[in-house]
């Protein structure tokens, strides 16, 4: 047999293969000493000697994340990277900034020094992105520790920075957990805000297999989605819209407090909500009347794009508006002419 060569490489003086690790091919292919019609000594007919092999020990990894995290991120000990963002620089590690394909890539394009490596992080166009919301998202490349310190206040901030940084998964799809659940009738209002200001998925003037240009990647469509269900489902369960108002309660209905929101949704989703089917407010002619209703808060100037008129039809029988009896045309009110005598 022939010996392996003695000029053969090796890394941290381990076997060639990268971290000390050994093919499947080496293992498969070793010769074995001994003769196999021999029962092996560890067969079941001979007595066990009273000791067992130790388990993987899980807590020895979990030292290693919570070093890492601790000493690592939030002491900056050993740091090779400087990053700036927000006004605010952080000492971190490469190796470990290399796990987000973002920072990698600013690294990669970042001139050397002969001190630290110095990477920015410049988010003036990416409001949705807090400094809060960044820190937690560096913390996870860390351990994923960080994500204890998501709540419903920060969650959507969280949410931009992991889709910002990339092979965030796990963080991202928390965070939008924690965004969807803290749809509520307080909270509604700013998500309406978020959902109106986000750039237009496909509304026929681009093409829907082309990227999102926001942030949020694919998040930001299943938030349009959750933000229209809370609407059109959740919000007028909620708030018993169809239940008959009591004389004797105090305060406004649950039907006063759906007028009040939805004098204030954009038009589409207004248009959108009204028509469907689903609209939880009861039948179609409670649908027409509400729609009046809120449409008549919305001149008021409540409601957005002034200086645009909208009325509701209702119609009977099938076949008309796409399947809906209930339908809301919006237009542009005529200017007055003024005539100037000479």
């Amino acid at each position: 047999m022939s010996s392996i060569p003695s000029t053969s490489s090796s890394v941290n003086g381990h076997s060639p293969h990268p971290n000390g690790s050994t093919s499947l091919s080496e293992v498969a292919t070793e010769p074995t000493s001994f003769d196999t019609s021999v029962s092996s000594p560890s067969s079941s007919t001979y007595p066990t000697n009273g000791y067992s092999q130790v388990p993987y020990l899980r807590s020895h990894n979990e030292e290693i994340v919570s070093h890492l995290y601790h000493s690592g991120f939030q002491t900056g000990n050993y740091a090779d990277t400087i990053l700036h963002v927000h006004q605010h620089g952080y000492r971190l590690h490469a190796i470990i900034l290399s796990r987000s394909p973002f920072l990698a890539h600013l690294m990669s394009t970042s001139p050397q020094t002969n001190g630290p490596r110095v990477i920015y992080v410049n988010l003036e166009r990416e409001p949705e992105v807090t400094q809060e919301g960044f820190a937690i998202a560096l913390g996870y490349l860390y351990s994923a520790i960080s994500i204890n310190l998501i709540r419903p206040e920060n969650a959507r901030a969280v949410l931009a920075a992991g889709c910002l940084l990339g092979g965030m998964d796990e963080l991202c799809q928390y965070a939008y957990n924690v965004c969807r659940q803290s749809m509520s009738v307080e909270t509604i209002g700013d998500w309406v805000d978020f959902i109106d200001a986000l750039p237009s998925s496909t509304d026929g003037s681009t093409t829907p297999d082309l990227p999102s240009t926001s942030i949020f990647g694919q998040y930001a469509q299943r938030l349009r989605d959750d933000v229209f269900h809370f609407l059109v489902v959740t919000l007028p369960e909620v708030l018993d819209v169809q239940r008959t108002p009591q004389e004797s309660s105090s305060g406004p209905s649950g039907r006063d407090i759906l007028l009040q929101i939805f004098s204030r949704v954009p038009f589409e989703m207004f248009k959108s909500a009204v028509e469907s089917p689903t609209f939880m407010i009861g039948s179609d002619q409670a649908r027409f009347k509400f729609a009046k209703d809120a449409i008549e808060l919305r001149k008021r100037g409540v409601a957005r794009g002034l200086g645009a008129e909208e009325t509701v039809v209702l119609a009977f029988g099938q076949g008309n508006f796409g399947g809906s009896a209930v339908h809301v045309t919006r237009k542009m009110r005529k200017r007055p002419l003024w005539k100037v005598n000479s």
